[in-house]
């Protein structure tokens, strides 16, 4: 298992550098600066400061110097945040994003496997049409319009839950959280009613009910845990992308999280705060796949590693 996660590590190495090279390039070729404002700089200014930033430099000699701090663990200065370091941004932020990704997460595996499964059980059944038809809706409408509203119906008509990041209760991360989670609600019950319907047909499943196990049963006991296989290869990539943080829902219900960082950084072409969320956001990518992979064999000992 050692030898296998740090082989994955290694055959990462060439995407993560893949990405920084093209996230290096892209940023630098958006036009316009990060110290560009709407009062020009006297001239000797802009010279001092690109100077002390490197920016003068060829965009060469800018990127090996970014990638030998990256090499020390160092992501730069932010060029807006004047007194704070990029990776000190993103230790800021992140908490924030990671409570709520986490409970939209929770929310969103635990209700799609449920009703996943149990459209599975109820094939082409009432109950059946009336997942799927919910899943589709969950897929279909975005979050730019699923988040409104919430916040009209239960902010604004019901007063039931505060409509953005205001207070300090755990309830102003339920309406956010509930944005966040319908989504994936939708992809996982697709995902697990396809796999759930593909094991019940397998043969254990039919030794089991000649043995007389009950429905309930052989689902707990023998269909759950396959099933899992496709849905939890699923949760890398959408786990790192809830726990850095939805844009929209993020601008929306004013959270002040990766996700709202990110996009202030690309407005005031923040070069380095920028490259420094995408790294990490990519680096996420790459454990939490990782770690899918760990937990296969863990959700079927069938599963060998070389």
């Amino acid at each position: 298992m050692a030898r296998y996660a740090l082989q994955r590590m290694i055959a990462a190495i060439p995407t993560l550098l893949l990405v920084i090279v093209l996230a290096f390039l892209l940023v630098h070729a958006a036009p316009g600066g990060p110290f560009d404002e709407e009062r020009v700089l006297p001239a000797a200014v802009a010279d001092n400061i690109a100077a002390y930033y490197h920016l003068d430099e060829s965009l060469p000699r800018q990127f090996a110097r970014y990638l030998g701090g990256l090499l020390k663990g160092d992501l730069g200065p932010s060029y807006r945040y004047r007194d704070r370091t990029v990776s000190e941004l993103i230790g800021s932020h992140f908490p924030v994003s990671v409570k709520l990704g986490a409970l939209a997460m929770l929310l969103g595996a635990a209700s799609g496997l449920g009703l996943g499964t149990v459209a599975a059980i109820r094939r082409n059944t009432i109950i059946d049409r009336t997942v799927m038809g919910f899943a589709m809706t969950g897929i279909s409408i975005p979050v730019f319009v699923v988040a409104p509203i919430l916040i009209l119906l239960f902010a604004v008509q019901l007063r039931w839950l505060p409509a953005g990041w205001s207070g300090s209760g755990g309830e102003r991360l339920i309406l956010p959280a509930i944005a966040l989670a319908l989504p994936q609600v939708a992809y996982i019950a697709r995902l697990t009613r396809a796999s759930m319907i593909d094991v019940l047909s397998s043969a254990f499943i039919r030794t089991a009910r000649a043995q007389g196990l009950g429905t309930f049963a052989i689902v707990r006991h023998h269909a759950i845990r396959p099933a899992m296989l496709p849905v939890v290869s699923y949760l890398g990539p959408a786990l790192a992308a809830v726990l850095t943080g939805s844009v929209v829902v993020e601008d929306i219900f004013g959270i002040p999280g990766l996700g709202r960082l990110f996009v202030q950084s690309a407005l005031n072409r923040d070069y380095t705060l920028v490259l420094g969320i995408v790294i990490f956001y990519a680096a996420l990518i790459v454990v939490l796949n990782l770690l899918v992979d760990i937990l296969y064999r863990v959700i079927d000992p069938r599963v060998r590693y070389r």
